[in-house]
């Protein structure tokens, strides 16, 4: 089985409907998909049934954002299989309405330095469940600004700190609080795309009582990868694999299944629970002897 665990559709940052995606997912050989929108979990249904009519395994899943207590710095966790996924609404709400605050002021300060208005960009949004950078991007491509999604344009208003910028940080729920909420559903937390950060902030965020790691992905180096794989094997933690696949919101060339979770990894995810509660029964039977 081929399967990538990290795929998002029009309800987020995606431009593909969940019907295109699971299409092109079965086109493309890959078996097995997970639809991690941000903050989204509504495509899990509609995904999980659509999979069935083409073959094609849905893992439900979701990608929530969280804040670093100590950095201020966003990250993002990728949840799987929630046995009870209504326990995080609440926190994907808050999350939206964050996202929409920093979104508006953004649109904003774009409609300032280019003769776009608010309501293209909101047009260009149609389908998703807020309003991202490559919404606005969409908008100044619409306009003739620029050709590109991701070039000077790009950098000149979305790089963190530069002059200029009307880049706005959205302040979300505690990187902690978020993994104990996953933790709460029943659901298995995984850092996102850890090559972003430090290796120390790694260890730090796996110290929160992460679950594992996304090993294999667009943004991790080959040797990143084999380092990650290495430190998650090493703490007994799960390695998942997937592309990030956005459609034509790529920042890199790619497609679904250009970065996936190997067959050994995937079966670890799917019986990662069960071996939990083996291990928390075997220990909660050596404490009563003890005692």
């Amino acid at each position: 089985m081929s399967a990538d665990l990290n795929c998002h559709t029009k309800l987020s940052d995606g431009s593909l409907g969940i019907d295109d995606l699971i299409v092109l997912a079965k086109k493309q050989g890959i078996n097995t998909i997970s639809i991690t929108d941000h903050n989204c979990q509504a495509g899990n249904i509609r995904g999980e049934l659509i999979g069935k009519r083409h073959d094609v395994k849905v893992i439900p899943g979701v990608e929530l954002s969280s804040t670093d207590e100590e950095t201020g710095e966003e990250v993002d966790i990728l949840c799987y299989l929630a046995d009870s996924p209504a326990r995080l609404e609440g926190l994907c709400r808050r999350n939206m309405l964050a996202c929409k605050k920093a979104s508006q002021f953004m649109i904003l300060g774009t409609a300032k330095k280019y003769n776009v208005t608010p309501e293209l960009i909101v047009k260009c949004a149609t389908g998703s469940t807020n309003i991202y950078v490559c919404h606005i991007m969409r908008a100044l491509i619409e306009s003739g600004f620029t050709n590109e999604f991701y070039g000077d344009i790009y950098k000149e208003l979305f790089t963190k700190g530069a002059p200029g910028s009307v880049y706005f940080k959205a302040k979300y729920d505690k990187t902690k609080d978020v993994i104990e909420a996953i933790h709460e559903s029943g659901g298995i937390a995984i850092l996102a795309h850890p090559g972003r950060y430090s290796d120390e902030f790694v260890e730090r965020m796996l110290s929160l009582g992460l679950d594992g790691l996304e090993v294999w992905c667009p943004e991790n180096t080959e040797e990143q990868s084999e380092k990650f794989f290495k430190l998650a094997k090493s703490k007994k933690l799960l390695s998942l694999g997937g592309s990030n696949f956005r459609g034509m919101y790529n920042e890199k060339t790619l497609t679904v299944g250009s970065y996936i979770t190997p067959d050994k990894q995937l079966d670890e995810l799917m019986s990662y629970k069960a071996k939990q509660k083996r291990l928390r029964k075997k220990a909660e039977q050596e404490n009563k002897k003890e005692d």
